[in-house]
């Protein structure tokens, strides 16, 4: 039976004092959504939530955006918010279900297995009643915290162009059907439009409602429609490596567990001329 990655607002109410739960506040907007993260977190959060960055916490030395910083720069940065091995984290953002999936899947694969996304998000939080705070995060005292990189759950280019080339592995894009078609040009300079040949598009919107994900029926459908075999492995990817976790995060709650996700995504294989790009529809 599959463990739900989700709590509700009620779950996580009766438990917030528990000297073992942690609480990320892990918003991350697009800019073209035109919402200050910070300023928002500032402004209302889950008492006691700590600002999760997502920018912050990634590799600030790479080119490319959100990807996994190494094992122990995460560690020494999670060890300064103060989260520690052993700890039970929830995750959620702003939008209901759009970046804390990506950071729940930053944490498991670092080796923290005991991470939950609060269902709906922060606007279901304020929707059942409960307060929130505002202001900086409160202070706490460092924690010891072990990152243990699980390799196999992250795909490079290498992997993909594999996966593509002996079907291995199904490659799933997150994105839009106009981005995905090469109809839109990309937001990120350099990036052509486009998709990698072989591919798979199913836009990580038609598994959600209201911020959160669709019923299970809803979910094989879409999958279905977007031709996924649910009983062959799948590799995720998107823009940047955020959306992708929701199509991951969609698969684990139907009991199929992704083999990786591209932590590359497009930015990178789009931005590589050596890479293969075609447009119209899969």
């Amino acid at each position: 039976m599959t463990t739900s990655p989700f709590v509700t607002p009620d779950w996580l109410h009766q438990r917030l004092s528990a000297p073992d739960i942690v609480v990320l506040d892990a918003s991350w907007y697009l800019p073209a959504q035109g919402r200050d993260a910070e300023a928002e977190y500032r402004a209302a959060h889950v008492p006691g939530a700590i600002r999760f960055d997502l920018d912050a916490m990634s590799d600030t030395e790479s080119h490319l955006p959100h990807m996994l910083p190494r094992p122990e720069v995460f560690s020494s940065r999670m060890r300064a918010l103060g989260v520690g091995d052993g700890a039970q984290v929830v995750v959620y953002d702003g939008m209901g279900l759009f970046s804390a999936p990506r950071v729940r899947w930053m944490l498991q694969t670092f080796g923290m297995r005991d991470v939950k996304i609060l269902e709906g998000g922060l606007p279901a939080w304020i929707a059942a009643g409960y307060a929130t705070e505002d202001g900086e995060a409160r202070p706490r005292d460092r924690r010891h915290f072990t990152a243990r990189l699980d390799n196999g759950a992250v795909a490079d280019g290498n992997d993909i162009a594999r996966a593509l080339a002996n079907g291995s592995a199904q490659v799933v894009d997150a994105r839009s059907g106009p981005r995905f078609r090469g109809e839109e040009a990309e937001p990120r300079p350099g990036v052509r439009p486009g998709h990698m040949p072989g591919a798979k598009n199913l836009h990580y919107a038609a598994l959600q409602a209201n911020g959160r994900l669709r019923d299970e029926a809803s979910l094989r459908a879409a999958i279905a429609e977007a031709g996924v075999d649910l009983d062959r492995p799948v590799i995720t990817t998107c823009g940047s490596g955020v959306t992708a976790a929701i199509v991951s995060l969609a698969l684990e709650t139907l009991g199929r567990q992704p083999r990786a996700l591209y932590d590359g995504s497009w930015s990178e294989w789009g931005a590589d001329p050596k890479r293969p790009v075609e447009t119209g529809p899969a």
